[in-house]
């Protein structure tokens, strides 16, 4: 059995909307359908795959605002992220307007996350990980057995996420990375809520803005 994951960049904001299946049972999730949400539903179909879940890193219009009309589409249920981000959920009609977003209403998850929960894909379990800073609530998901973190908009090729939103903390975003992403293995995938794929290695060795020498 095996996770395998395949990235849809969604939105004009070109967010990496996340497949994750189970090659045993052909069951899926998608993390953070932001948008096109018919690209999405084709790719899933195109593969003989069934959506089993949404999960979503936090509540940013280009990474939640397709979410509950796929839910509702798919009938399943919505997972994630920590309660905290109700804030930006409840503005997502707010957020849409602001960026020429198709109208999306305010969401509420079916099942917020926290630090240590887990989530399924099939037969395979991703742990969940609090990472505030970009976002109060943003949470992340590492599978283990692939080396595999879907990060959100917390850790970039080379960069982290902003602080400077409403709500943000330059300094929570720092330590979250620091001690909950940098005690991963250094050979972890990492898929950022926007550009290329990065390692946990990489950007502990490179990232200007937490690169530490002692890892060079």
């Amino acid at each position: 059995m095996a996770l395998h994951y395949h990235l849809i960049p969604v939105t004009p904001f070109a967010q990496n909307c996340t497949v994750l299946w189970c090659d045993a049972t052909r069951e899926a999730a998608l993390v953070d359908p932001g948008g096109d949400t018919d690209r999405l539903a084709d790719y899933l179909d195109q593969q003989g795959l069934t959506l089993a879940r949404i999960l979503l890193t936090h509540g940013h219009i280009d990474h939640a605002g397709g979410a509950a009309a796929l839910a509702s589409a798919r009938k399943v249920k919505i997972e994630g992220p920590q309660e905290s981000e109700r804030f930006w959920l409840d503005q997502l009609p707010d957020q849409g307007r602001l960026f020429g977003f198709p109208p999306s209403a305010p969401l509420t998850p079916d099942r917020w996350l926290a630090e240590g929960d887990t989530v399924g894909v099939g037969a395979e379990t991703l742990s969940v990980l609090h990472c505030p800073g970009h976002t109060p609530g943003h949470v992340v998901f590492h599978h283990a057995p692939s080396a595999l973190l879907i990060a959100g908009d917390v850790l970039f090729q080379g960069s982290i996420g902003r602080t400077d939103f409403p709500m943000g903390n330059h300094a929570q975003l720092i330590d979250a990375i620091r001690r909950k992403l940098f005690i991963l293995p250094d050979e972890t995938t990492v898929v950022p809520g926007h550009g290329p794929l990065t390692t946990i290695g990489a950007e502990k060795r490179h990232n200007p803005f937490v690169a530490d020498a002692r890892y060079r």
